[in-house]
């Protein structure tokens, strides 16, 4: 029996389930809200991509792609407002999308992922520290700040990066200015 038929058609199911694309998933939030989300990946290492404001979830494909290309389980979701995503009826304010941040999370450790990290970039970083300091013990093991303004970060506990470049501007103050990163 040739093998050669057999392999090509393996290959080419292959292709095409790499092909796919991610998993659109939705899950409520703190408060009442629904995030919905592209899933990426079954590795049981997790990664939360939280974009920046003037972005989208599908501002992150590039990064998502090749993180779970890695193994990893990663989960690029829309902030309330932004995309299908909404802030439930007890919303109260901006600093609610951290809730978004903690749903993503958890989303992740309820669906196989062991550790998860959380990467935000710009308002996606602000809103990522502050669910770091509201998370539970544990449920957060790193978090990577792109351009993210830090209200607080001597309250960041555990592992963290933070990447900024000399003309980060938050508010009309480089971030060397208005606070000790």
């Amino acid at each position: 029996m040739n093998s050669a038929p057999m392999l090509r058609l393996m290959l080419a199911a292959v292709m095409l389930a790499g092909a796919a694309g991610p998993e659109h998933v939705s899950f409520p939030t703190e408060g009442g809200g629904v995030v919905h989300a592209d899933l990426y990946g079954r590795g049981e290492r997790g990664v939360v991509l939280a974009h920046g404001g003037q972005f989208n979830k599908e501002s992150w494909v590039t990064q998502a792609k090749a993180l779970a290309q890695a193994g990893f389980r990663v989960l690029a979701f829309d902030f309330r407002g932004r995309g299908q995503s909404k802030g439930g009826p007890q919303a109260t304010s901006h600093d609610d999308v951290r809730f978004d941040v903690l749903a993503a999370v958890r989303y992740l450790r309820e669906t196989g992922a062991d550790t998860v990290s959380v990467v935000g970039g710009s308002f996606g970083g602000w809103a990522t520290a502050q669910a770091a300091v509201e998370a539970k013990e544990g449920e957060i093991d790193r978090i990577v700040l792109l351009a993210a303004t830090v209200d607080e970060p001597e309250r960041l506990t555990g592992r963290k990066l933070f990447i900024l470049t000399r003309n980060d501007f938050s508010g009309g103050e480089a971030p060397g200015d208005s606070q000790a990163v």
